[in-house]
């Protein structure tokens, strides 16, 4: 019986788990490689008209402070106020009444100094691709800055790139590594839903809509 089970782990199950591991491999080398128009610096970023702020809880499960939250809206006001951009597109989950990213947001934004004018609600936004592929496709924008942390943006970026949107991503600061180790790990698996989704799946967003025009 061990003899049996030992052929089964080595014939089967072994070649899965290298199949899997070369898939998330390929996967992050192939984002990466595409992904390479990132800024850190204020001075240095390109203008653009509108950024694309991709959501995120405020909070974390345990009730503290989501620190990936709290730079990527420094991050946009920074771009904000140096004038990089015009106008802010919130996007983000808005699964319940009682859960809204996008409002959330636009709600500390305007606290930070970004006129509530300005900024816009995609409340549709519930995975990184919908909230890329809206902002063409709902907004009208062909051009745009990602504002989020550097791993996020390249995934972002690699979805604009092939679905016909000038991107370019401006790096909120990151988190420690102890901080932020779950949300790695499950990056390698979400480059891999992307590169299925682009390639093989056609993914498109959950909901799509009446368009929204941006006024400057």
């Amino acid at each position: 019986m061990k003899k049996k089970i030992g052929k089964i782990l080595k014939f089967v199950l072994l070649p899965l788990f290298i199949a899997g591991l070369m898939l998330i491999l390929i996967s992050n080398k192939l984002v990466s490689n595409e992904s390479k128009d990132c800024y850190t610096s204020v001075t240095e970023i390109p203008e653009s008209d509108v950024a694309l702020l991709l959501g995120t809880a405020k909070y974390r499960k345990n009730g503290g402070r989501n620190l990936y939250y709290r730079y990527r809206m420094e991050a946009a006001v920074k771009l904000f106020k140096a004038g990089k951009v015009k106008a802010i597109i919130c996007s983000g989950d808005n699964a319940t009444r009682y859960y809204d990213e996008p409002s959330t947001m636009k709600a500390d934004l305007v606290k930070m100094g970004v006129p509530a004018s300005l900024i816009y609600l995609d409340f549709a936004g519930f995975r990184t691709l919908d909230s890329v592929v809206r902002s063409k496709e709902i907004f009208s924008q062909t051009s745009i800055t990602v504002v989020s942390q550097s791993f996020h943006n390249e995934r972002a970026l690699y979805i604009a790139y092939h679905k016909g949107i000038k991107a370019i991503g401006f790096n909120a600061q990151d988190v420690t590594r102890s901080y932020g180790l779950k949300t790695q790990a499950r990056e390698f698996l979400a480059r891999v839903k992307t590169i299925l989704d682009i390639h093989f799946l056609n993914t498109e967003p959950k909901f799509l809509g009446e368009k929204i025009r941006i006024n400057f």
